[in-house]
């Protein structure tokens, strides 16, 4: 491939994530930004947690994409079971996958979930007579579930990636019907 080819292919992939991201920010945003507002903060709490789990979940598929090696799925394509070429193309494509899993889904998750723990410190302040800014405090909270889940995450992803890729081929297969 030449340089100028793979550089307008880059160029295209920039093109094409920084598209999605903003798309998909717009609509996780209008959604879950909307729904905090109208709920009670139980259910608001528990939309936080989902958005978090959502991103440690996004992350650990980037990185069971990224060290799996494909090898062992070629056996398996060969018999014809369902989700082995999908897993390998995950796989060929690893590096677009991760960037989108870990990347364009974990970091929106990152900022919705920042949002989202905004507006559930001010229901709690408007509700309480809190005489302190509870914001610093879920903010933190929200960073070290979200970072510590992250690091859990990583060490599972790298122990069991054959079986996440080859849950997600599985998926994705039947998504897309594969034969």
């Amino acid at each position: 491939m030449s340089k100028d080819k793979k550089q307008n292919d880059e160029f295209k992939w920039f093109i094409k994530v920084t598209l999605l991201a903003f798309v998909l920010s717009i609509i996780f945003s209008f959604i879950s930004n909307g729904a905090v507002d109208i709920l009670s903060v139980i259910p608001a709490i528990v939309i936080l947690i989902i958005v978090i789990a959502i991103g440690v979940i996004f992350d650990i598929i980037g990185v069971a994409v990224t060290v799996a090696q494909e090898d062992q799925f070629h056996a398996k394509a060969t018999k014809r079971i369902k989700g082995a070429k999908t897993s390998i193309s995950l796989i060929k494509n690893s590096s677009k996958v991760a960037n989108i899993c870990a990347d364009v889904i974990g970091d929106i998750c990152g900022v919705l979930s920042g949002a989202i723990s905004a507006g559930i410190s001010m229901k709690i302040m408007q509700g309480t007579n809190i005489g302190f800014n509870l914001q610093f405090l879920i903010s933190a909270l929200v960073a070290s579930l979200t970072i510590g889940g992250k690091a859990l995450g990583k060490g599972f992803a790298k122990r069991n990636s054959g079986k996440i890729v080859d849950l997600l081929g599985k998926i994705i297969s039947r998504i897309k019907k594969e034969k």
